[in-house]
């Protein structure tokens, strides 16, 4: 197809040559009309500014906003480098887009950290209102006589207005100062690790606006005599700095030649300001909003990017590993960072000793870009003079190592200000080493190989899927070509059909479901991995193997209603089947069991456990797919017990470890990430922890093993395991203590 002859990048340079000509034409309708307001309280633009100087100013304000639309247009052309992604406003969307954008412009997504969010809003809302003060000068000054409305107690108000914002602004630019360069205490460290020599520059300049745009305020004041200042009275900085100045006769000898410095020093400092806008961070002032304004997608949250079939696809590359193969919306998001570090903060990896910093992938990348551009632009944060990048290749800056770190818990992206798609980058370049290079790791190489041979990460024989069921009762298994009759079909998942520790939530769940007279069958030996570790770790090969098989299972049986134990199962086939033509309703064991418990069909009078617990949060239930208060309602619906909380939950817990294939993966580097989420379980004291995910029951029971705590001291289970031992009765507790007690011993 012909490339249409407008794109974005020129449209960006005829918005600025439009702004600039305005700009130029202001000044020149001042000059000719001189226009000019005769009440006493109001002010004079310009005044004691000389001709020359004025035309310099509406001069060179109106050559730079051609400099940067120019300098701005080159970033997007970048943009227009990566591949198509549906972006695109409709009925359906734009009530969430402008919600999105109003939490941006709003600072709401920044005050979830209060300090920094409160900081940036000083800094942000003041300037926006001196730029408004500005720009109402500047209208009121081009409009004739009759029209002007700067004058008496309006233009009294105007003066206090933006002399607040102007106090504010200073506040705020002053505690980025020390917040940034300040006492080490006073010092994040994710902002620590990476101040640069242009965040002194940008917050200097900013410095300079307030404190020029205050003493050239001051000496215009003091320019007119003491008792006909009554228009001034409403500058509360202005008038009373100008008393002072009158006390010196060093300043009053020479206040014409001092109100000029300020003058020329405050727009200079404005000039700079414009210089810098489109060749450092202070671009996502525009880039930011318009990242937020695009958030929503055309998939659901916890999904991955699809891919064309593997099988008749005649791409000759796939993944990520050059700038052209992210979309143009991955490479907006480069320019959008404002490198704030909160993705640093909240990554497991990162805050475990692995090479991964969520904010050096996005910086990155955006280093590459901006060096492969044509032409080549400003880096988005300045980088040492010995870091070259001499290839359009994302593998000159980010090493496989940083990669393969990724839990894909999510937790970058779920805190990110401005709503940056890191995660997707991740796996978008880990398709490219797993399917590109086979650059993955060993062990990852066993799993695959069980995947494509045996239909399971664990490569155990399917017909073992059914081994859990043992004595009991009530589980129907049919076989993938029957029609499903049951209300349900029960996904057991690989870990709860090979893993001994998953296989107890199976059985748990299975009594539960009997219990509440939940019509319900198992594919048992029919059922396959979906293919959730493949995916993540970058095999979309065998991913669309799996759930091709999977899907013409359930489809052929007409399934309908799919009930799951495991997070990873119900995002993929709920979010991710429905790509390749697998539409069900999926539901997580903690929504059904709320529901069963909610309409009565699981009877809690009775149940009781009189102990203290605290709920693990799963990634792919929570930040993937927003299920936060399910599994907290049902373990909270129990009798006794006393349900505390972790210091990370809900949207910033902590990660077990295992999600983006890593379960299957040795961890060699820093600490071990089950062991930090472990140890931060025991330490709210609680004598039962819950999880919700099969690989969380794994991670989180080997970490309290490994700090050598036992089952009788702190149990670990799913929440099935805790509401069924809730529910029994007491003679069948003391039995089921009793068979624990004995499996313990034989163990060891």
């Amino acid at each position: 197809m012909k490339k249409p002859s407008m794109r974005p990048h020129h449209a960006i340079i005829g918005l600025g040559v439009l702004i600039a000509l305005f700009t130029a034409l202001s000044g020149v309708a001042a000059s000719i009309f001189k226009f000019h307001d005769d009440s006493p309280i109001t002010r004079e633009v310009f005044e004691n500014i000389p001709g020359s100087i004025k035309f310099a100013f509406y001069l060179v304000t109106s050559l730079m906003l051609i400099y940067g639309s120019v300098l701005f247009a080159n970033r997007v052309k970048n943009w227009e480098r990566g591949t198509p992604d549906n972006r695109s406003t409709n009925k359906k969307n734009a009530k969430a887009r402008f919600s999105d954008f109003r939490a941006g412009v709003y600072m709401q997504t920044l005050l979830r950290e209060p300090a920094a969010g409160i900081m940036h809003s000083l800094m942000y809302f003041p300037f926006l209102i001196l730029l408004a003060v500005t720009t109402t000068l500047e209208i009121n000054h081009q409009l004739p006589e009759s029209l002007k409305f700067l004058h008496g107690d309006v233009y009294r108000a105007y003066t206090a207005v933006g002399d607040i914002a102007g106090v504010l602004f200073l506040i705020g630019v002053v505690w980025a100062l020390a917040r940034r360069y300040g006492p080490k205490r006073f010092r994040p460290y994710r902002i620590r690790i990476k101040s640069k020599p242009e965040h002194a520059v940008v917050l200097l300049i900013f410095l300079s606006i307030g404190v020029t745009g205050f003493g050239a305020e001051a000496f215009r004041i003091a320019l007119v005599e003491s008792d006909a200042r009554t228009a001034e009275t409403w500058s509360l900085i202005g008038y009373p700095l100008a008393k002072i100045i009158d006390t010196s006769d060093s300043l009053t000898n020479n206040v014409h030649g001092w109100h000029q410095f300020w003058w020329i020093s405050h727009v200079l400092s404005f000039i700079a300001f414009l210089a810098l806008l489109p060749i450092t961070m202070l671009r996502h002032m525009f880039t930011s909003p318009l990242n937020m304004y695009l958030k929503d997608r055309d998939r659901p949250k916890g999904a991955m990017k699809p891919l064309p079939d593997l099988m008749e696809t005649e791409l000759e590359t796939f993944g990520a590993s050059v700038i052209e193969d992210f979309t143009w919306k991955q490479l907006l998001d480069t320019d959008s960072c404002t490198m704030c570090g909160r993705c640093t903060s909240v990554c497991p990896a990162h805050a475990t000793g692995k090479p991964l910093d969520p904010r050096e992938i996005i910086l990155k990348t955006g280093e590459v870009m901006a060096a492969t551009g044509d032409p080549a632009v400003s880096p988005p944060i300045g980088v040492d003079a010995e870091i070259s990048i001499s290839a359009n290749s994302m593998f000159e800056r980010v090493t496989p190592e940083e990669i393969w770190a990724c839990t894909s818990c999510k937790a970058c992206d779920e805190i990110c200000p401005v709503n940056i798609e890191i995660l997707d980058k991740i796996l978008d370049m880990r398709r490219y080493l797993s399917l590109m290079e086979s650059n993955f790791p060993t062990e990852l190489g066993n799993a695959y190989r069980s995947m494509e041979n045996s239909g399971n990460p664990w490569g155990l024989s399917q017909g073992s899927r059914t081994e859990w069921i043992d004595d009991l009762e009530g589980v129907e298994v049919i076989d993938g070509g029957e029609p499903l009759e049951s209300e349900f079909l029960y996904w057991v998942g690989c870990a709860g059909s090979f893993d001994d520790k998953n296989k107890k939530v199976s059985r748990a769940m299975a009594q539960l479901l009997t219990m509440a007279k939940v019509s319900f069958s198992i594919l048992g030996p029919s059922e396959m991995c979906t293919g959730d570790p493949a995916r993540r770790s970058g095999n979309e090969y065998i991913f669309q193997m799996l759930a091709a098989q999977n899907i013409e299972t359930l489809n052929s049986m007409g399934v309908k209603k799919i009930i799951t134990q495991c997070p990873h199962c119900f995002n993929t086939l709920g979010n991710e089947y429905p790509q390749l033509g697998g539409h069900y309703e999926v539901v997580h064991h903690s929504q059904l069991l709320e529901w069963l418990i909610d309409q009565g069909k699981l009877d809690m009078t009775d149940a009781e456990l009189n102990e203290r617990l605290v709920y693990h949060d799963s990634c792919y239930l929570g930040r993937h797919n927003d299920v936060y208060q399910a599994p907290r309602k049902v373990v909270a619906s129990i009798g006794g017990l006393e349900v505390v909380e972790a210091e990370r939950q809900g949207t910033k817990g902590m990660c077990c470890g295992a999600g983006g294939g890593r379960m299957w993966m040795e961890e060699d580097t820093g600490k071990n990430i089950n062991v930090e989420r472990s140890q931060e379980l025991l330490a709210t004291g609680a004598d039962r922890i819950a999880t919700a995910c099969p690989f969380c029951f794994v991670m989180i029971d080997d970490g309290v093993k490994g700090e050598g705590v036992e089952e009788n001291e702190v149990k670990v289970g799913d929440i099935a395991i805790h509401l069924l031992e809730a529910l029994q009765p007491k003679e069948d507790k003391a039995k089921s203590l009793e068979t624990t007690s004995q499996g313990n011993n034989e163990n060891n």
